[in-house]
């Protein structure tokens, strides 16, 4: 078999990254050389390649579920929101400049040869290529200068499937919705659908799917139902609501739970940070946004910002600052990460990020951090106290100034990280990660009657829940009509939806 799939979406958070993953874990296991592919991707939760760039974490897991190393060929183009107007442009895994929304515009033209660069060498190097469109192909006032969605699938002659949340509601509207409002020549790729996230008895639902397929002249390739125990790596950090817990948390295994008090940041960055520890037996990690929240949390992490100097005056104007230093005063355990470790220093001076200057930070830390213009980007290991540990790097931040103690080594010796009382920090994400050093920090800050499980792997959490999505999709989806769409490419004689109330008709 030899070919590509363009997998789009009827929202953003529809099911696009997970199907992704299902069918490129599906193939692998199948023995077949497959790639996955995101033209462009707008997510603050990436991670470093072996070769120094950044892509989203949903390719990097897609990657994953190939049996592939990250790669920046996988996401070439990647948008970091830093505020509500502007995002950081990241190409080939190296940040290019600050965008607006207009500005974006002007560079699509040269962006565009660097989407089709990239993607014809991964079909050149692989059988398959498993593309994810971004958003929703509806969004026609950006059609003439798509790069992800039918820009993309028009310009590589790639068959299009769409995928809906049930679970939202509507899902037969937005499908129906989504074809019809396409010109013909796009809607000539929309090749069938996929339902996402169904409860419930099928043959209730089946109907409906026959009046689609009147409608739009597509079938339904399958319904996929819901599974609670797909949770880890989720990319999207603006689905990451506050008050909310994080994961599917095991009994603890002995008489207690540990509580942690994950702060949503505003511009919160790498959010899945924390969901290693949301993997223990009996450790409850939620999302917090009100300081009576973290008060009696056993562990209060800071986590990474795409805008750390505006995400701290957020922590001031709660009373989250406040209590977060009250709580390091008691002598209860906070750790910060990246932006979140740069927040706990005595000073931030920014002239990249924010254009703030010198900006005092919450000083539970000896420390002081200067902004460069350039970002470190490295996949990193060292050990913590003799305990091996890894992760990544990813930010402006520099320490300019450390009178604490580090809180582990890297490889080369020099220290990272700090450690004051039962406040630390570090750079670092992914840390957490790290079975064996998660694994004493939890015993460290662990009360009476809470015991650490001696065996959770996040890699073995991670791989199982790549099975699963595989296994449901294998199950779920009809494998002849994926495999003819893949191999013979835009199926020819599909029809175009020509009123909003008549039904289909023929070109």
């Amino acid at each position: 078999m030899r070919g590509a799939l363009l997998v789009a979406g009827t929202t953003s958070d529809a099911g696009k990254s997970v199907l992704v993953a299902g069918l490129c874990r599906m193939l692998a296991r199948r023995g077949v050389r497959v790639a996955p592919f995101k033209a462009q991707n707008m997510s603050n939760n990436s991670v470093v390649t072996l070769d120094g760039g950044e892509i989203g974490r949903a390719q990097a897991l897609q990657a994953r579920a190939c049996g592939l190393e990250p790669s920046v060929r996988f996401n070439p183009v990647l948008l970091k929101p830093g505020s509500d107007r502007t995002s950081q442009l990241v190409v080939r895994g190296k940040a290019m400049t600050t965008v607006g929304a207009r500005d974006y515009m002007q560079h699509r033209a040269w962006l565009r040869g660097v989407v089709a660069e990239d993607l014809a060498s991964l079909r050149d190097d692989f059988d398959v290529v498993i593309c994810e469109g971004a958003g929703s192909p509806a969004e026609i006032n950006l059609r003439a200068t798509d790069l992800a969605n039918m820009g993309l699938a028009e310009a590589a002659s790639i068959p299009v499937i769409v995928v809906g949340d049930i679970d939202r509601g509507g899902v037969l509207a937005h499908l129906f919705g989504t074809v019809a409002v396409l010109s013909p020549s796009d809607q000539a790729l929309i090749a069938g659908f996929v339902i996402n996230k169904f409860r419930g008895d099928v043959g209730l639902l089946e109907p409906g799917l026959e009046q689609l397929r009147e409608l739009t002249g597509r079938r339904t390739l399958g319904v996929i139902p819901f599974a609670d125990d797909l949770w880890l790596d989720a990319e999207d950090s603006l689905g990451v609501t506050g008050n909310a817990p994080v994961g599917r948390p095991g009994q603890p295994v002995g008489s207690a739970w540990l509580t942690v008090a994950a702060v949503r940041l505003p511009r919160i960055s790498n959010s899945t940070d924390v969901e290693a520890l949301a993997c223990e037996p009996g450790v409850a990690v939620s999302w917090v946004s009100d300081p009576a929240r973290i008060r009696d949390a056993d562990l209060v992490v800071i986590p990474g910002s795409k805008s750390t100097v505006s995400d701290l005056e957020w922590l001031r104007s709660t009373g989250l600052a406040d209590e977060i230093i009250a709580r390091a005063g008691r002598g209860q355990a906070v750790l910060g990460i990246c932006g979140g470790y740069q927040m706990l220093g005595k000073s931030i001076v920014d002239d990249v990020e924010s254009g703030s200057g010198t900006v005092p930070g919450l000083g539970l830390l000896d420390l002081d951090i200067e902004f460069a213009s350039d970002k470190v980007l490295a996949q990193v290991d060292g050990h913590c106290d003799g305990i091996p540990v890894s992760g990544y790097e990813i930010h402006h931040g520099r320490v300019a100034r450390n009178n604490d103690l580090p809180l582990l080594r890297a490889a080369d010796g020099s220290p990272e990280g700090s450690v004051r009382g039962s406040v630390r920090g570090t750079h670092w994400h992914g840390l957490l990660e790290s079975d064996a050093y998660r694994r004493t920090l939890l015993t460290d800050i662990a009360g009476a009657g809470f015991v650490v499980a001696p065996d959770t792997s996040v890699a073995a959490v991670r791989e199982q829940q790549l099975d699963l999505l595989a296994d449901l999709v294998e199950k779920f989806l009809d494998q002849d009509a994926l495999e003819e769409l893949i191999g013979g490419g835009v199926p020819t004689g599909l029809p175009v939806i020509t009123s909003l109330v008549g039904g289909a008709g023929t070109p």
